[in-house]
């Protein structure tokens, strides 16, 4: 009979519950241990970047003081004359990245379909290797081959281009000059750095999408391009916004691979092939001869850039989730 009640999950002597002895006090502490740690390390996310919005604020105070709003509207920046101006560098950044994304997308976009839909089972692996091995690369490699390599032997190509379209109204606005440093060349090189980045999110994000749906598509006679089409772009369209606004998030920070090939002249341009400059290049290129307001006007530049990235961080973040939503009211 005792084994009968133990079997039944009552103590043989009226102890209460079996189920109470296979929770102890000791797994609850465990689990409200646990909890309290994550609670702490995202606050401690939050304070540092807290504290880093907050220090790097208070030391480019002078500059913002000085300028005013013009710190951001003006695109003058001579410090000889005490006059710091961001516009022409935030257009710099802005545009290069831009050109950055308008060639890594269709690349990227590409080679995660190919790895996951199209590929020999053979072939899968090396493609994933090689997007990695291009991650791992540090930028100023990614720099010096652009400022040795790429730039010389591009600049005959801009010179062909200008040639034959600088009198062309629309064209002529933008693929003009003949400059090897320049925004097109810049935005060449943050396309070969964010190529990885967008292609192995991108890769992750496809692979989840169900055989079911492949399945399905396959079924009512779709080919293999109105399968992704219909099943796999759909699915994972939200996860691959995200990889590409994550893409432009690292091609709008990177600093030292920018500032060997975009050319370091303070202007604002639509010539894609003249030279120009970014934030992060200019902060590279001058902090280290800065002092006073100038040195302040630099670090206001990164808070911009700060401020920047956490605005795309955060749109990406939002795009996300509002295509998740649409998913999964569909």
């Amino acid at each position: 009979m005792t084994l009968l009640l133990q079997d039944d999950g009552v103590a043989p002597h009226g102890g209460g519950d079996v189920s109470s002895l296979l929770e102890p006090t000791s797994g609850r502490r465990g689990d409200s241990a646990f909890k309290a740690v994550a609670l702490i390390a995202g606050l401690a996310v939050l304070a540092i970047l807290g504290l880093i919005a907050y220090s790097t604020t208070k030391e480019a105070w002078p500059a913002f003081k000085q300028e005013g709003f013009g710190f951001i509207t003006s695109s003058t920046w001579i410090p000889a004359e005490n006059k710091f101006g961001a516009l022409a560098f935030i257009y710099g950044t802005v545009l290069s990245s831009l050109i950055a994304l308008v060639l890594a997308v269709p690349v990227s976009l590409g080679i995660a379909l190919y790895a996951n839909e199209a590929a020999p089972r053979r072939l899968r692996k090396p493609v994933v290797y090689v997007m990695d091995l291009l991650a791992a690369i540090p930028s100023v490699v990614y720099g010096l081959w652009g400022i040795i390599v790429l730039a010389p032997a591009i600049q005959p190509v801009y010179k062909a281009i200008s040639g034959a379209v600088g009198d062309i109204p629309v064209l002529g606005w933008f693929f003009n000059g003949e400059s090897g440093r320049s925004y097109m060349t810049a935005g060449i090189i943050l396309a070969i750095m964010i190529t990885p980045i967008i292609t192995s999110l991108s890769r992750e994000v496809i692979a989840t999408v169900p055989s079911a749906q492949r399945e399905a598509a396959y079924g009512m006679g779709a080919t293999r391009w109105e399968m992704i089409r219909a099943a796999v772009l759909p699915w994972s369209r939200g996860g691959i916004v995200g990889s590409v606004m994550l893409g432009l998030g690292r091609a709008m920070g990177e600093t030292i691979a920018v500032a060997l090939v975009i050319g370091s002249q303070a202007k604002i341009t639509t010539h894609l092939f003249d030279a120009g400059d970014s934030m992060a290049a200019v902060i590279v290129n001058q902090f280290g001869e800065a002092s006073g307001t100038h040195r302040a006007a630099l670090i206001g530049l990164g808070v911009v850039l700060f401020g920047v990235t956490i605005i795309v961080n955060v749109s990406a973040r939002g795009i996300v989730s509002r295509f998740d939503r649409r998913s999964q009211g569909a």
